[in-house]
């Protein structure tokens, strides 16, 4: 069971909805024993750094999401998801994420309008089985934030907005991704099952 992490925000029902026609049997959960007996944890996310943390501690989540990762559980950030996983976010003060991958998250530095919001571009920094047999690389964004000094170990994808910004990460069984695959069409959909798809 893929387990999708519910923190009281984000687009949970649509990151279900999208596993469950794929095949998986998905459920939103705000249990950490739920996580613990689940094969896959989604973590999504939309609206403020600070309110999402807050939700997550306040429920005893992040601890849950640190154990069961530590186990090698594969687990995916989506969007405000993928931006926890960082040290810290500086959005709207400095707040302390779930620390899983080193960096930080920062607003975008352009005169480009923000947020960014569309369909953009991806680069291969490498390539894990998170983008096997993805050939489309165009995906759908919506974000003002960023993450910023993350290690190029770390760095699966980049895209361009006034600049490079880091697209999605991974670190061993740990997989964050920017942009929204669960907006993103047949080519979202076939990130999704490849998570779907990775053994423990």
């Amino acid at each position: 069971m893929i387990a999708i992490v519910d923190y009281g925000m984000g687009n949970l029902r649509s990151v279900q909805k999208a596993f469950e026609y794929l095949g998986y049997d998905a459920a939103v959960t705000d249990s950490a024993q739920a996580l613990a007996n689940a094969s896959h944890v989604v973590l999504p996310g939309v609206g403020a750094f600070r309110d999402a943390i807050s939700a997550l501690r306040s429920k005893g989540l992040d601890e849950a999401i640190k154990r069961e990762t530590a186990k090698g559980k594969p687990f995916l950030g989506i969007c405000l998801g993928m931006q926890m996983l960082f040290d810290k976010s500086l959005e709207d003060g400095e707040y302390e994420g779930l620390g899983l991958i080193g960096g930080e998250v920062v607003r975008f530095d352009t005169d480009l309008k923000i947020p960014h919001i569309g369909w953009n571009t991806l680069f291969y920094n490498k390539r894990t089985a998170l983008f096997d047999g993805v050939d489309d690389n165009y995906f759908y964004f919506v974000h003002s934030y960023h993450a910023a000094k993350v290690a190029s170990e770390d760095v699966e994808t980049t895209s361009v907005y006034g600049y490079e910004f880091v697209a999605s990460v991974n670190r061993e069984n740990v997989w964050g991704v920017q942009f929204h695959p669960e907006k993103s069409g047949d080519t979202g959909l076939k990130v999704l099952k490849n998570f779907g798809d990775i053994k423990q």
